[in-house]
């Protein structure tokens, strides 16, 4: 075991699955220097420009290339620097990589991972700090992960990198420097899967990503209180039903938190799901946490404002529970 960081975690599983696999690349803006946040460093010295490309500023042209390159038979990783900035190449990824393997018929596939840092990070404001994971949740065709510590920040980026079918990857730009052991020799963790954090008996939380330390901190102002069982999905599509269902069989109660906006968010799908197949079970009513309806604000104290924090979450259980 190794302590890394969430950002070098990454790195590694890159570094270990391009030397496995000679077909998998990465391409995107600011490469050859290391990456916006240096998640690419030293790779370029290890495996050459033509494995580490260096693309023009255009994510059209970066994941257009992607595309038609993964049709071809190789494993792009494509670095869209800010999820924000990936929406310049919605129509590549949403209309043409996510529907290639369903109109051929299965003839034609599309493994590629677009890496998408995500989230609110150091006052970045309303274009450099949005959570559209349930965006690309709602597409058929696409895989959507968004790991939450370092250890599986490292076994999902290989899992992602093997996959057959369109991976959007989105990492938390403020958890690049969480550190946390990590076995470096460790296979590719199953998409799909959740992992119960934190068992309890009162509520269970379902959370991802940045949040999850968040959710963290509320049980642990709980402690004495309402016991809450914390889930971490890891992956948004396909989700883990089982564990959630399971989990909330035994509370009877639910609390889907989230850093993105709530109208819409996926929260709601989890929400739904366990309301429509759970009714008869639950002891209270099922509850979101979200962002609000705005854009990001600069303003450090206006930005705190839009996230979820620990005494939010703690109180939303105490009254769940009563």
């Amino acid at each position: 075991m190794s302590t890394l960081s969430y950002l070098e975690a990454a790195r590694l599983a890159l570094a270990q699955e391009m030397r496995r696999d000679p077909l998998v690349w990465a391409l995107g803006e600011d490469l050859g220097r290391g990456g916006i946040f240096g998640q690419y460093k030293g790779l370029i010295e290890e495996f050459g420009p033509e494995r580490i490309l260096d693309t023009p500023i255009s994510e059209a042209a970066i994941m257009g290339t992607a595309v038609g390159a993964a049709l071809v038979g190789t494993r792009p990783v494509v670095e869209m620097r800010f999820a924000d900035f990936a929406l310049c190449a919605v129509d590549e990824l949403v209309n043409q990589a996510a529907k290639a393997r369903y109109m051929f018929g299965g003839q034609g596939r599309v493994p590629l991972v677009v890496r998408q840092p995500s989230g609110m990070w150091r006052s970045s404001a309303a274009q450099h700090s949005q959570s559209l994971e349930a965006w690309y949740a709602h597409i058929p065709g696409l895989v959507v992960v968004a790991p939450a510590t370092p250890a599986d920040n490292f076994g999902l980026l290989k899992a992602a990198i093997r996959c057959e079918d369109p991976v959007v990857y989105m990492e938390h730009k403020d958890l690049w420097g969480l550190t946390g052991e990590v076995d470096e020799r460790a296979d590719p963790l199953p998409l799909g899967v959740a992992r119960r954090v934190r068992e309890g008996s009162d509520v269970t939380i379902v959370t991802w990503s940045g949040m999850l330390r968040r959710v963290e901190a509320a049980a642990e102002l709980l402690d004495g209180g309402p016991s809450a069982e914390v889930i971490d999905l890891r992956t948004l599509y396909p989700w883990d039903r089982d564990l959630v269902f399971a989990s909330v069989r035994r509370t009877g109660r639910l609390l889907v938190v989230h850093e993105a906006v709530q109208t819409g968010g996926f929260g709601a799908e989890v929400a739904a799901s366990v309301a429509e197949a759970l009714f008869d079970l639950l002891r209270a009513p099922v509850r979101r946490l979200g962002a609000p309806r705005i854009p990001v604000p600069y303003a450090p104290p206006l930005e705190e404002v839009c996230k979820i924090g620990g005494a939010e979450i703690a109180e939303a259980v105490r009254a769940m529970v009563g």
